[in-house]
């Protein structure tokens, strides 16, 4: 009968550590300033365009992809990341990296990239025909 108790109490615990867990990485908001970025010590989503004339570096060694990003403000912010470079990054718009800022870099745990849309020129040009 006591076995009982010790085992539901420690499926309580792992229950509410999960939950914990989950609730702190929902929890990850969006900036785009860079500078707001370098001051917070919290994870964060920042969204920005890849520097390409500082171009990127890859350490096929230790794994680590390092690139520039810059904001619309024109901040710009050096990304760590280790893991692979992603496949469409030099076709990409924008690039959205989560992680934090410390020791003066952004140590990205996941990075996104948008990809130009091929619908986007159809779009525009659309545009220009009913206007």
């Amino acid at each position: 009968m006591k076995n009982k108790y010790i085992f539901g109490g420690i499926i309580i615990v792992i229950f509410l550590g999960v939950m914990a867990y989950l609730f702190t990485q929902t929890n990850i908001s969006y900036e785009n300033d860079f500078a707001k970025v370098m001051q917070t010590h919290r994870t964060v989503r920042a969204t920005g365009e890849w520097v390409k004339e500082r171009s990127y570096k890859i350490d096929p060694r230790n794994k680590v992809f390092t690139f520039y990003l810059k904001d619309a403000e024109g901040n710009v912010m050096k990304v760590v990341y280790k893991g692979a470079m992603p496949n469409n990054f030099e076709s990409s718009s924008s690039v959205v990296v989560t992680g934090k800022f410390k020791n003066g870099y952004f140590e990205a745990t996941n990075i996104l990239t948008k990809c130009p849309s091929k619908y986007q020129q159809e779009f525009k040009e659309e545009q220009k025909s009913t206007s």
